[in-house]
C-alpha cells in the first residue's frame, strides 16, 4: 500500500511538474513604470474646493512629502500631490507616518514622476500570517508543520500552476480537478503518510470533489448561469493577452475549489477516526466499522455544510443588505445570475461534501478490514 501512494505521488508531481513551465507574459502597460512603497514626512497643504450646479463635486487635495522606501530610488524625497474625490471606497486620506504605494514613471534610471494609488497593506498581512503559522506549529507541533508545508504547496500550485495554465486558455475544468487531486494527494501523503487512511480520504475527497463539479455543471447549465456573475470576470475580456475564456468553466473551476478545502477535511476526519477504531477492536467487522465511520460523517456533515454556506453568505451580506433596502421582491432576487451563481456555489459544495461521507466510510472499511499492520 505505501509503494501504490508513493507512486501514484510520484506520478501526480511528474504532471505538474510538465505544466508547471506554464508562464504568464509581463504587461506592456507596467513597461514603463514600477510601483514603489513610501513613508509619507510631512502633509505639507490641504486644500478643498466644490464644482458644480446640479451634482455638486467635492475635490480635497493634498500635498505631501513622501520617502521612498525601496531601491533603486531608497531615501529618495519628494514631494507629491494627492487628489481625493469624497468618495469613500477610494479616497486615501493621509497623515504623517503612513505608508503609501506610489506609481512611479521611470525615464532610463530617473523617476520623473510619482503617484500615490493606495495604503501599504502587506506589511499587516504578512504579520497576520506569520501570527498564523505560530499558532499552527505551537499547538500542532509536527502536525502543524506539516499543516504549513502543505499549504504552502496548496498555494504554490494555485499561483504557479492552476492560474498560469488558466490564464493560457487550458479548459478550466479538467485542469482544476486534474490540480485539486495533485494538492489533495500531496497534502494528505504530507500529513497522513503514505498509509490506507491515506488512500481512503483521497478517493473520498476526490469524488466528494468530482460530484460537486460535476452537479454544478449540470445545474449551472440547466439554469443558464452564465459566468459573469463578478464584475473581474467581465473585465477578464479585456485583458491584454486577448483569451478567449470559457467563463461558464471559470465558475464550475471556483465552485470546485471553493468546495475542495471542506471535502479534504471530511474525508481524512472519517478515515483518521475510522483507523483509530480499527486500531483499538481489531476483531471488529466490516459493517460495524463502515457503520461507525457513517456515525462521524454524521457528526461532521452538519458543521461543516454551515462552514460553507456561511462562508458564501458572509461575503453577500451588502448584497443582501441592499436587496432588503430596497424591498426588492424574492422572485426577482433568487433568479439574479449572481444569486442564482451563489446558491449553486454553495448547494454544490455541501452536496460533495455529503457524498464524500460514504465514499470515504465504504473505502475505508475495506482497506482497514485487511489484517491490520502496525
Amino acid at each position: 500500500m505505501r509503494y501504490v501512494l508513493v507512486v501514484l505521488l510520484f506520478v501526480l508531481g511528474l504532471i505538474l511538474c510538465s505544466v508547471a513551465w506554464v508562464q504568464t507574459e509581463p504587461s506592456a502597460s507596467y513597461d514603463q513604470g514600477e510601483f514603489l512603497k513610501a513613508r509619507v514626512l510631512e502633509v505639507v497643504k490641504s486644500t478643498s474646493s466644490s464644482q458644480g450646479d446640479i451634482t455638486e463635486f467635492i475635490q480635497d487635495t493634498q500635498q505631501v512629502t513622501v520617502e521612498i522606501l525601496d531601491e533603486p530610488f531608497k531615501g529618495d524625497v519628494l514631494t507629491v500631490t494627492h487628489a481625493n474625490t469624497g468618495h469613500l471606497a477610494y479616497d486615501i486620506v493621509l497623515e504623517k507616518g503612513d505608508k503609501v504605494l506610489l506609481w512611479g514613471e521611470i525615464e532610463g534610471n530617473t523617476l520623473v514622476n510619482a503617484y500615490i494609488t493606495d495604503y501599504v497593506r502587506d506589511d499587516y498581512l504578512i504579520y497576520l500570517v506569520i501570527a498564523f503559522v505560530l499558532m499552527l506549529v505551537l499547538l500542532g507541533g509536527l502536525r502543524g508543520i506539516k499543516s504549513v508545508i502543505s499549504l504552502g504547496i496548496t498555494g504554490a500550485a494555485i499561483a504557479f500552476v492552476l492560474l498560469p495554465m488558466l490564464l493560457k486558455g487550458f479548459s478550466p475544468i479538467p485542469t482544476t480537478v486534474l490540480v485539486s487531486a495533485a494538492v489533495s494527494t500531496v497534502t494528505f501523503v504530507i500529513i497522513g503518510g503514505p498509509t490506507k487512511k491515506t488512500l481512503a480520504a483521497i478517493i473520498g475527497t476526490t469524488g466528494g470533489v468530482v460530484v460537486a463539479g460535476v452537479l454544478a455543471l449540470l445545474v449551472g447549465n440547466a439554469a443558464h448561469l452564465t459566468g459573469f456573475s463578478e464584475e473581474e470576470a467581465m473585465m477578464l475580456m479585456y485583458i491584454p493577452q486577448n483569451i478567449s475564456f470559457d467563463f461558464k468553466g471559470l465558475l464550475f473551476a471556483g465552485i470546485i475549489i471553493g468546495a475542495l478545502g471542506a471535502v479534504m477535511d471530511v474525508g481524512m476526519s472519517i478515515a483518521s477516526a475510522m483507523d483509530e477504531i480499527k486500531k483499538v477492536n481489531p476483531s471488529l467487522g466490516l459493517l460495524r466499522l463502515i457503520g461507525a465511520g457513517m456515525n462521524v460523517g454524521r457528526d461532521i456533515m452538519g458543521t461543516m455544510a454551515n462552514t460553507l454556506i456561511l462562508a458564501y453568505t458572509g461575503a453577500a451580506i451588502p448584497l443582501m443588505l441592499l436587496f432588503m433596502a430596497y424591498e426588492t421582491p424574492l422572485v426577482k432576487v433568487i433568479n439574479l445570475d449572481m444569486i442564482a451563481t451563489e446558491v449553486v456555489r454553495a448547494m454544490a459544495g455541501s452536496i460533495g461534501l455529503i457524498v464524500a461521507i460514504p465514499i470515504t466510510a465504504v473505502v475505508a472499511g475495506f482497506l482497514l478490514k485487511a489484517p491490520y499492520n502496525h
